[in-house]
């Protein structure tokens, strides 16, 4: 148990008068993990070796990281307090000059992920689906008559999404579009980071409707809304298309007894 909750459950077990609780010489100390204080010189993630496939080629320099594979190229840039070792030939790993410094340790790990997502990127790539889930919500893959005069591939999406008229949304040059049925899109890419993007461009022009279940939305085809009850350790999980209702009840502390619940 928590050393913050341990007082508290005394105190309720024991119904200690108010009188002698407020005299009573209690500590508390609050941790909320365990890595800032185990993990001061390093990074969990940062340290972990990075496999270089047999398709891709490495070439590191003090300022960038350069990637080749059967995908394209690409490139990651790099502090100048990071260095590229190379354990053997098919394994790269990204160390520090001080890991006790803050700024250091977070960017040695976000440098190593952003790594290893251009090696994933240069050798398979990045797919995300997208749903959509509504009463005559359409897509369609057409030609783009703009061509490819702002940067895009020729090809455009055209959504139908329950507003009184479509919605063009040009493809840019660097992302695949499929559309395999009226109601899903597949989106391909290199980079994990612009993929996301205009996944997420996507998906404002209709957000998800946590009522009646409408949405526009990428890996999650089902909606669930989350109904909070005010009450110590009680929660009502509701579901939209069965509107089938599940309640979990915690006994907090210890505690007996349960308040009174109000759904809000």
């Amino acid at each position: 148990m928590c050393r913050c909750a341990a007082p508290l459950l005394c105190i309720i077990q024991h119904r200690i008068p108010p009188m002698i609780v407020r005299s009573l010489p209690v500590a508390f100390t609050r941790y909320f993990g365990s890595t800032t204080r185990l993990c001061k010189d390093y990074s969990i993630i940062g340290r972990e070796p990075i496999k270089i496939p047999p398709a891709v080629t490495i070439t590191p320099s003090s300022a960038a990281v350069n990637i080749a594979g059967p995908l394209g190229v690409t490139s990651v840039p790099l502090k100048d307090y990071m260095k590229v070792d190379f354990a053997n030939p098919s394994t790269l790993k990204l160390t520090v000059q001080d890991g006790s410094e803050k700024l250091q340790r977070q960017m040695w790990g976000t440098t190593r992920t952003l790594i290893s997502n251009a090696i994933t990127g240069m050798t398979d790539g990045f797919s995300v689906p997208l749903y959509l889930v509504g009463v005559s919500y359409r897509v369609s893959l057409e030609e783009d008559h703009r061509g490819t005069t702002d940067g895009g591939n020729g090809q455009r999406l055209n959504l139908k999404l329950g507003y009184s008229h479509p919605i063009f949304v040009p493809i840019p040059s660097y992302i695949k579009a499929e559309v395999p049925s009226p109601t899903k899109i597949i989106l391909f890419c290199t980079d994990k980071h612009l993929l996301g993007l205009f996944a997420a461009k996507i998906r404002e022009y209709r957000k998800p409707e946590p009522y009646k279940g409408k949405v526009s939305n990428h890996a999650f085809p089902m909606v669930f809304s989350v109904v909070l009850t005010v009450c110590v350790g009680r929660f009502c999980w509701k579901r939209n298309n069965t509107h089938q209702e599940y309640e979990e009840e915690i006994e907090t502390f210890g505690c007996p007894f349960m308040f009174p619940a109000f759904k809000l």
